[in-house]
């Protein structure tokens, strides 16, 4: 392969520091780069702004955040600019998945798709993170160790795609979804709580995720099986 011209280049996004997924990605940028420097950005969010001041350059960051679009990209060029690190920086995002790693040699070379810390453009005054999303309920899906160790991380994902194939997705009449520490109980989690409801669901597979936001988000219906927070009354009449 191509010689990598970059001096050091660190990984960043959430989960890097424990999962399968997490110890492919430092095997394989090993193999690819010699060394491997990963950054979890669910830990010590002044660890990254301090690994990106102390590498030497030319720097390569690779910004995995799964929601990461083109200005998300330009907010984090621009946050290294103002944090007087930019210098020989450069920025490329990518979703991390299991299909990616395939490519990550690819990517390292596409230096097209490189971006500088210099010279950002200017990010407009007004942009939906800036914004309370429009939203009538609000979903609170657990991502706490314990929930976290029964797959909540990949529901996460299907809870998001699933709501946005449904036109569900933080609009008007629509829901917010937010990632939350321990909500209790762990030993029913992975637990989701819906408000202004305040009713409290176990979705402990794929298949449950997808019933949530079928039958009870998007139509309205009761799915008493899955809540944690009332006797399955359905149940007990069997």
């Amino acid at each position: 392969m191509t010689r990598i011209a970059y001096a050091r280049v660190l990984f960043s996004g959430p989960g890097l520091s424990r999962g399968a997924l997490a110890q492919s990605l430092r095997q394989r940028a090993e193999a690819l780069l010699g060394e491997a420097h990963l950054h979890d950005s669910e830990q010590d969010p002044e660890a990254f702004w301090q690994a990106v001041a102390d590498a030497p350059r030319p720097l390569l960051v690779v910004d995995l955040e799964p929601r990461a679009d083109a200005m998300h990209r330009d907010w984090l060029r621009q946050r290294i600019a103002e944090r007087g690190n930019g210098e020989a920086v450069f920025v490329v995002c990518s979703a991390l998945e299991d299909a990616w790693l395939d490519g990550l040699a690819a990517l390292l070379e596409q230096t097209g798709r490189h971006l500088p810390c210099q010279d950002v453009p200017a990010l407009p005054e007004q942009h939906p993170w800036s914004q309370i999303p429009p939203h009538s309920q609000r979903l609170l899906l657990c991502n706490g160790p314990r929930c976290t160790r029964k797959g909540a991380l990949g529901l996460w994902k299907t809870l998001r795609q699933r709501l946005k194939a449904a036109g569900r997705l933080e609009c008007p009449g629509g829901v917010h979804i937010t990632r939350s520490q321990c909500q209790f109980p762990c030993d029913l989690g992975p637990t989701a709580s819906l408000y202004p409801q305040g009713e409290w669901y176990g979705v402990n597979d794929e298949a449950a995720v997808i019933r949530l936001v079928d039958e009870r988000l998007v139509a309205g219906r009761a799915v008493p099986e899955l809540r944690i927070d009332q006797p399955d009354d359905s149940a007990q009449e069997h």
